[in-house]
């Protein structure tokens, strides 16, 4: 998909996506990535975004819930790309929830962002996994009688060791917080604050205008192994500040642990000089992806 060109866009008027899409192209571009970047989506309005993009990047368009088993399959095949998945909240936290707390065990190189507006968009406005108990937005019949996930405190909990969140309606501070993600060592994860002016007439532009702000009193970088524990419980207490006043930046920064493809660098010393997608795949004029010659060679022979 590198070098297509943007034609036309069905998101809604006043969209959160437009904003995010803004910050990510500006974030690739100033860091000079353009060239070496994946955007992998699932499915809903968040995973149109790399069909949008207007810079020359790749994409990979994926099933429901599966764009972080993608997106860590094409990191580890070549670990020199940078790889940014973008999903929403019930892409990444409903049927893709299992993938979003296993990656975390992992610290594989990459980044999450999370388009979170509350609603299942894409398909008329049904309750997602972030939107809280009781609220009644205008696509549903009645109050919602789930409780919601905490998408901070998950990623904090499941691993992840660079968490923030940014609101979709101040680029410039949400380009700033992606480019610190894609520039973090190990797998990041944006909390992207989304109003959907179609069918979330509850969390509007006008309601997270009134209280998001930016949080000054937190120093969310780890330096030594002896702090960790420490900075994670301020940043997990953190996490549940909502209501009258949403904090959005940088939760926490952890940089000590090592990154899944150093910890296959341990057992495989020669991973980053030769890693799958640089491997050959023809020896000797034979096909090495086609194994059924390979294997009718190699076969032993019966005994007469």
């Amino acid at each position: 998909m590198a070098g297509h060109k943007f034609h036309w866009n069905d998101w809604c008027p006043g969209c959160g996506n437009f904003g995010i899409l803004s910050a990510e192209q500006q974030a690739i571009t100033e860091l000079g990535i353009t060239n070496n970047t994946v955007i992998v989506g699932g499915i809903g309005c968040s995973g149109k975004l790399s069909q949008y993009t207007r810079i020359p990047v790749s994409g990979v368009h994926t099933l429901h819930g599966r764009a972080i088993p993608f997106a860590v399959g094409i990191k580890l095949a070549n670990p020199s790309l940078e790889v940014i998945v973008n999903g929403g909240d019930g892409d990444l936290l409903g049927i893709g929830a299992g993938h979003f707390v296993s990656v975390g065990r992992r610290n594989v190189d990459i980044v999450v962002i999370l388009h979170n507006n509350g609603v299942y968009g894409l398909t008329k406005g049904q309750a997602a996994p972030t939107l809280f108990r009781g609220m009644k937005t205008k696509s549903l019949p009645r109050p919602n009688i789930n409780d919601a996930i905490n998408p901070v405190t998950l990623a904090l909990a499941s691993g992840y060791t660079f968490v923030a969140r940014a609101y979709a309606y101040d680029v410039p501070h949400l380009k700033e917080i992606i480019k610190q993600a894609i520039k973090h060592k190990g797998l990041a994860f944006v909390d992207i604050l989304q109003p959907c002016p179609t069918y979330n007439d509850i969390n509007t532009k006008e309601w997270y205008d009134k209280r998001v702000y930016k949080m000054q009193d937190m120093d969310p970088v780890v330096k030594s192994e002896s702090e960790m524990q420490e900075k994670l419980k301020k940043a997990i207490d953190k996490s549940y500040e909502w209501g009258e006043r949403i904090p959005i930046g940088i939760f926490y920064k952890n940089e000590l642990v090592p990154t899944y493809e150093e910890r296959i660098k341990t057992s495989a010393p020669s991973y980053y000089d030769n890693y799958p997608a640089e491997q050959k795949i023809e020896y000797e004029k034979k096909l090495t992806t086609i194994i059924d010659p390979l294997l009718e060679e190699r076969k032993v022979a019966e005994d007469n």
